[in-house]
């Protein structure tokens, strides 16, 4: 860090990212070359079969161009170990050693060309462990060519020029000027072409249509918008997670002062509530966990899941009419069936139609619970991705709501569809004249849960008695005013450290900010982080006390970029200067802060004991409230206290020990 420049543009690699890859191509040349050393010493003089000259010249200069290279390696992984992150100055010489490196892969390429001609030659009739051992140097020399060109191909920049221009005239420039400001234009729009061209490819198997075209120049915006600001390799995210996961740690592990364990004990009154609202989570998260159809169903029963489908599934369906978009064997119904023990009767309707703001829901009657359930499914196809990528900041109008506010623009349309979908079509109309006293229940989870949300506050006047569950919601959904309103009729769950609940565009920008900071004011080399920090999250133990420059620095200092952190950014994105300067009300930023929906309660773990094939997690839950998630937590298990199944398991676990508590 900062990426490396050579042949006139910037790489996606560090000039210090090359000890590990060094490293390992040494060991694999070391042994090679020790191998043919040996190979030719023993066969010295043994070189009179037909062909035999040739392959005594071929094996020569193989020992002397691997001796060449295995010298470049060492003095370029050497290299690559020296200075810190964000000190590259002693580490200014590797270009030289790099362009060498580069050159020898030249006759490298020429020798290996010339061992494949000599093998494939029909004429050769030496010993045979020479020629197995020249096959092999061939093999060897194609693989390591090709595995280079994989390499250069995944660290190229294709902006990498433009960049490099910016970076070492940004100093001297004026950015007011109309020459520098051309540049920067420049610069954001190739930036943000070349990020929808990836979206584009990535999405290539998909229908496209103006929709789609919108989505992908509003996600290319965005990600150029977050990425562009920064000198940043991705080596180097990895060591600031890496450090920020070791530094959270070391804060948990401290004991909390009494007045904070205070404040979070709840009364009486408020615990006989949560366990009302846990039991009513742990039942309706069937639905939400049933609304992803068949991959949510084998994926919990990997055995006995396709027997049960086929078995079960061709009588089991509702009429044609009931039943919107394709469900190819009856596999996605089947498993809705076989989730929440629902009779195929009880289903008023099923929709697997899914296009980008346009999500699967169903409709079915709760009779246990004497609730009309509306159930919204989460993320499970490369259009729903796009819908939560739309993270562009919206203003939801509503009649009769007197606080209105931004919303996520993506889920906000993807409600909208359902709503239309609901009212117009007399969907609803159709389960109230089924069950006229049932009450009306929204569900989701991921991006389920944030459409039931915005879903939930559409039809609140239409619906006062209405509840909904969101089930790990994304966290960047809905302005203050809106979160506050929604208190009333929403819950939300949220297990551990769970990512996609913290997810806003502040949040991403507080992270960056928090990575730059630590990474570059480590004083350890690059490698010892990764290799450390991989031990340690392999492993566990204690976390790693690596010292920074903040150790040394007052608490005014702290309050000040320091010159390290400066350097890597190049200029601040539009959510980085929201989160610095909050004062202008009168121009919301683009990315303003988003919150989670409702009341919160927060599922952590209290204790686990682990087993031979399985482990035992007492869970424990409390109320909590959306500054709790203001900040990303780095941890192994943030994204699997996402899945829905770890949220099931959670809910089950803390309904089954309240009812065990009743009993008693």
């Amino acid at each position: 860090m900062p990426g490396l420049v050579v042949f006139g543009r910037r790489w996606a690699i560090g000039s210090d990212d090359f000890v590990l890859p060094g490293a390992f191509e040494l060991f694999v040349r070391l042994v090679w070359w020790i191998g043919i050393l040996v190979l030719y010493t023993v066969h010295k003089g043994q070189f009179n079969c037909p062909g035999g000259r040739l392959l005594h010249s071929y094996l020569l200069v193989l020992i002397l161009l691997l001796a060449s290279i295995i010298c470049a390696l060492s003095a370029l992984v050497y290299i690559s170990m020296q200075g810190t992150i964000s000190n590259p100055g002693p580490r200014k010489s590797l270009p030289k050693v790099l362009y060498t490196r580069l050159l020898l892969y030249f006759p490298e390429f020429i020798w290996a060309v010339l061992g494949a001609v000599w093998v494939s030659d029909s004429s050769v009739h030496c010993e045979k462990t020479v020629i197995n051992a020249i096959i092999g140097t061939v093999i060897a020399s194609w693989v390591i060519i090709v595995f280079t060109i994989i390499g250069v191909l995944i660290v190229f920049d294709p902006l990498g020029g433009k960049k490099t221009l910016y970076l070492t005239d940004g100093v001297s420039r004026n950015l007011e000027s109309s020459q520098s400001g051309q540049l920067l234009y420049n610069v954001k729009s190739s930036a943000t072409r070349v990020w929808e061209k990836r979206i584009r490819l990535l999405c290539c198997c998909i229908v496209q249509d103006d929709d789609h075209r919108v989505a992908f120049t509003s996600i290319a915006e965005l990600f150029r918008t977050y990425f562009s600001d920064t000198d940043l390799v991705p080596s180097d995210i990895a060591a600031g997670l890496i450090l920020l996961h070791q530094e959270q740690d070391k804060m948990e592990s401290c004991p909390k002062e009494p007045e904070e364990v205070l404040c979070h004990s709840p009364s009486s009154l408020m615990t006989d509530y949560l366990d009302v609202e846990l039991e009513n989570a742990a039942h309706y998260m069937l639905f939400a966990a049933a609304a992803y159809g068949w991959p949510y169903y084998i994926y919990t029963n990997p055995f006995t899941a396709l027997c049960k489908l086929k078995g079960d599934c061709c009588g089991n369906r509702p009429t044609d009419s009931d039943i919107t978009g394709s469900d190819r064997h009856n596999f996605h119904f089947g498993s809705i069936l076989n989730i929440t023990g629902l009779q195929y009767r009880d289903f008023i309707h099923i929709s697997f139609h899914n296009k980008i703001y346009e999500i699967p829901f169903f409709v079915a009657l709760d009779h246990k619970k004497e609730a009309i359930v509306v159930a919204v499914r989460g993320t499970l196809s490369f259009e729903d991705i796009l819908t939560d990528l739309s993270a562009d900041c919206e203003d939801l109008t509503l009649e009769d709501v007197l606080e209105n506010g931004f919303v996520h623009k993506g889920i906000t349309q993807a409600a909208t569809y359902i709503y239309r979908k609901l009212i117009n079509d007399g969907i609803l109309n159709q389960a109230f004249t089924i069950a006229p006293e049932y009450k009306l229940v929204i569900v989701g989870h991921s991006l389920g849960g944030g459409t039931a949300s915005i879903l939930a506050i559409m039809l609140r006047n239409s619906f006062p008695t209405l509840k909904c569950y969101a089930f790990s919601p994304p966290g960047g959904l809905l302005s203050k005013s809106l979160a506050d309103y929604t208190k009333h009729f929403i819950v939300s769950v949220i297990v551990g450290k769970d990512l996609v609940a913290r997810l806003s565009m502040p949040n991403m920008e507080d992270l960056k900010r928090r990575i730059v900071r630590i990474v570059a004011n480590c004083n350890r080399p690059k490698y010892q982080i990764l290799l450390r920090g991989c031990w340690y999250e392999v492993f566990g133990g204690d976390p790693d006390d690596f010292p920074t420059e903040l150790d040394r620095r007052n608490q005014e200092a702290l309050s000040q970029p320091l010159l390290a952190e400066e350097s890597l950014m190049v200029h601040r994105s539009p959510s980085y200067n929201a989160l610095e300067d909050e004062s202008h009300h009168n121009s919301p930023p683009q990315y303003p802060h988003l919150y989670l929906p409702g009341k919160i309660i927060h599922i952590v773990e209290e204790s686990s004991s682990r087993r031979l094939c399985s482990s035992d997690i007492k869970y424990m839950a409390r109320w909590s409230n959306e500054t709790v998630f203001s900040s990303i937590l780095i941890s192994p298990k943030m994204i699997t206290d996402h899945m829905p199944d770890v949220v099931l398991k959670a809910l089950n676990s803390l309904s089954q020990e309240h009812g065990e508590c009743l009993s008693c």
